[in-house]
């Protein structure tokens, strides 16, 4: 299978880049891990959105419907239930579907594989009970599934509030909420009031959602700085400290844990895009050119995977990015290009201008990124953070060096939920800032593939 545009994923920006890239006369297929548009925020926005379901989940959802059914009208070649497990330059994606390989050649990629949950490792988040926010809002939006107790809300950011008043209004129940943003922070968002002024929607959506939360009565206990999970065979109980010196302890049958979103950055960096160190989210981020286009020519990169914005932000990003991409295939001019960009980049000006808000306000607490000796930081091999340190402390090795000598990152998840607290650790014991760190190295493939899958790669993928 050939074509001028591979998109990868069928979230808010691969959607509006595909349906813009069409737009311009671009052959395009998008491979999708979902079986329906839509990504994470519009998760079964086509099922779920005319439903009292989608009702719960907010207007902002609804939107995704729109979106939805402008990218099947476009003309893009949609491949859900697949997986792109390789990319090689050139561009020659390999791709799995209905357990047969095929190989897509493209003469340009739009990475839009948006963003995962931050890991935040504490003592008993292994045990069963013990999910994210992120995939309890899952449950919800695929399944209409809650939990049959009253859970625990621990972390900080806009997800866990919006979870909660979409919990409470679809009937389930909440235990209270440690919130972990750190109480110093008030001061430094402060001054970035003024610029978030300029999304006024946003603001009043987290206005809204406390004040729903503040109606119901949860208990909020704020300025949490550690938290222990313990039970035998699955989460029983709950304890944390404060930054006040305060402590406390409850049953808990769920907790749900949040600290913000990072991008997803393992596809970038298998075709060696070069990324750098922000130090507003305490992420690693893709260096791109205003188009979005990264240091790999024909590479781009739309939505959250491009830096934290939001669902707004991500559809600007696609559309910027299809019109780059336009521009390097020869189907618009590069004035026409600069001009249909304007109205957008004031638009993603202002989509953005809440984020340093945002950034300064949940900033997450340092144990986050500094756990304590006994917690597991590798989940896949089950290697703890006192471990981690002993030998990052041996001598000036960097996150490879240390995947090597303990196999962090080795497991099938490749790293994707140890990477950053790896980094973090390495920093903290060689005293030497993030940024100079970097990140284990990523090799395909990007996604587990069975020898039987492989035996199918000359076979012809099949197209719905």
């Amino acid at each position: 299978m050939t074509a001028d545009l591979l998109v990868i994923g069928a979230g808010p920006a691969g959607m509006a880049a595909s349906v813009a890239a069409r737009r311009h006369g671009l052959d395009v297929v998008c491979v999708d891990d979902q079986p329906a548009p839509g990504g994470q925020i519009w998760r079964a926005v086509e099922i779920v959105a005319a439903t009292a379901r989608g009702h719960i989940l907010g207007a902002a959802y609804q939107e995704g419907i729109d979106k939805a059914a402008a990218f099947r009208a476009s003309g893009t070649t949609y491949l859900p239930d697949s997986q792109v497990w390789q990319i090689e330059p050139g561009f020659h994606a390999s791709v799995t579907r209905a357990a047969q390989v095929t190989s897509i050649v493209a003469r340009t990629v739009l990475l839009a594989t948006g963003a995962q949950e931050r890991p935040a490792p504490f003592p008993g988040w292994t045990l069963p009970g013990v999910l994210t926010v992120g995939a309890a809002q899952i449950l919800l939006k695929t399944s209409g599934q809650l939990p049959a107790q009253p859970v625990w809300i621990v972390g900080c950011g806009p997800l866990p509030l919006l979870y909660a008043t979409q919990l409470l209004q679809a009937g389930g129940s909440i235990a209270g909420w440690l919130d972990t943003a750190p109480t110093d922070r008030l001061a430094a968002a402060v001054w970035h009031g003024r610029s978030a002024v300029a999304a006024p929607s946003a603001l009043w959506k987290g206005l809204s959602w406390t004040m729903a939360l503040r109606r119901a009565g949860i208990r909020i206990i704020r300025g949490v700085t550690d938290v222990e999970a313990t039970g035998e065979g699955r989460v029983k109980h709950l304890t944390w400290r404060t930054a006040n010196g305060s402590s406390g302890s409850a049953p808990a049958d769920v907790i749900l844990i949040h600290e913000g979103v990072i991008p997803s950055t393992h596809a970038p960096l298998s075709l060696g895009c070069q990324v750098r160190w922000d130090s507003a989210q305490e992420c690693h981020v893709p260096v791109l050119d205003p188009w979005g286009e990264t240091s790999c020519p024909g590479v781009f990169i739309a939505g959250d995977g491009a830096g934290i914005g939001g669902a707004e932000a991500a559809v600007l990003r696609g559309e910027l990015a299809a019109l780059g991409i336009a521009v390097r295939l020869d189907r618009l001019g590069a004035d026409a290009a600069h001009a249909a960009a304007q109205p957008l980049r004031r638009s993603l000006r202002r989509a953005l201008s809440v984020r340093p808000l945002l950034d300064a306000l949940y900033r997450p607490r340092r144990s986050v990124f500094v756990p304590a000796n006994e917690t597991i930081v590798c989940r896949c091999e089950e290697l703890t953070a006192g471990q981690l340190r002993t030998i990052a402390g041996t001598a000036p090795i960097g996150p490879n060096q240390l995947k090597a000598f303990s196999r962090a990152g080795m497991g099938p998840c490749q790293g994707r939920q140890c990477g950053t607290t790896l980094t973090h650790l390495l920093a903290t014991a060689q005293g030497r800032p993030p940024a100079e760190i970097g990140l284990l190295s990523v090799r395909p493939p990007l996604k587990p593939v069975t020898i039987g899958e492989l035996a199918t790669l000359a076979q012809e993928l099949p197209v719905p």
